[in-house]
């Protein structure tokens, strides 16, 4: 047995979860893991239907790597585990668990509302408590990608934008970004959180397109009750759930 089943095995799972949340189309989409003390990432291999995805597809590389000098990322060089081509968003992800060291998964979905306010171009604001349960504030978009970005390594450049949007915003508390122009792409804790965190983006995304449509120019929620919904639920003095 290979000594990366666990991680595979989430993996694999995590990604089975994305159909049946009904947050990916065809096989758009992806979840990968990290295991910070083997240095590695399991992710989706590229194109492989979810409902017949093995984790012996799942396919491990090492964490760690970086561009070479005329920005390539050899992804058969640094493959550690799996026969197949992995997921071609693997480098943003990996770019991402360098950057954010403490989360445990990466989700990438084209989840149709949370997509089209990245199509628009436009955070998706809290409006909400049910938004405020599990984001502490608007999910930011990115700024467009540059030409030059693309033409260097699109893939890497995605995570660098992504990094960009967070300077002045805490991973840790809001868990997704809005990718200009693409998709949305989450993270969590566990292969199963970020899944969890994804499908609320979505769920949130339709009805704060609902609530803007009902009432243009609706206001934000007060910082009152945005503090009050995170922090009970994620706050050092949380009360919420079972212990």
């Amino acid at each position: 047995m290979s000594e990366f089943q666990d991680i595979k095995e989430e993996c694999c799972e995590a990604n089975k979860q994305l159909p049946a949340c009904g947050i990916v189309d065809l096989t758009f989409g992806n979840v990968s893991i990290v295991d910070r003390e083997k240095g590695v990432l399991a992710i989706k291999p590229s194109g492989v239907p979810y409902e017949t995805l093995q984790p012996d597809e799942i396919v491990v590389l090492k964490v760690d790597a970086q561009p070479d000098a005329n920005h390539h990322l050899d992804l058969e060089a640094i493959k550690i585990e799996g026969d197949l081509r992995p997921s071609s968003d693997t480098p943003t992800h990996m770019r991402l668990y360098q950057a954010f060291g403490n989360i445990k998964a990466v989700v990438h979905t084209h989840s149709r509302n949370a997509t089209a306010f990245a199509q628009a171009g436009l955070p998706v604001p809290c409006m909400g408590t049910t938004h405020a349960d599990y984001f502490y504030g608007e999910v930011p978009v990115t700024r467009p990608i540059t030409p030059e970005e693309i033409e260097r390594h699109y893939e890497w450049e995605t995570a660098n934008v992504i990094v960009e949007s967070f300077q002045n915003v805490s991973p840790d508390q809001v868990n997704a970004v809005l990718f200009h122009g693409h998709a949305p792409f989450v993270w969590g804790s566990s292969g199963k959180k970020a899944v969890e965190n994804a499908f609320a983006l979505e769920i949130i995304a339709e009805m704060t397109m609902k609530a803007m449509l009902l009432k243009p120019g609706a206001p934000s929620l007060s910082q009152a009750q945005l503090d009050k919904h995170y922090l009970r639920k994620h706050g050092a003095n949380a009360y919420y759930g079972q212990k």
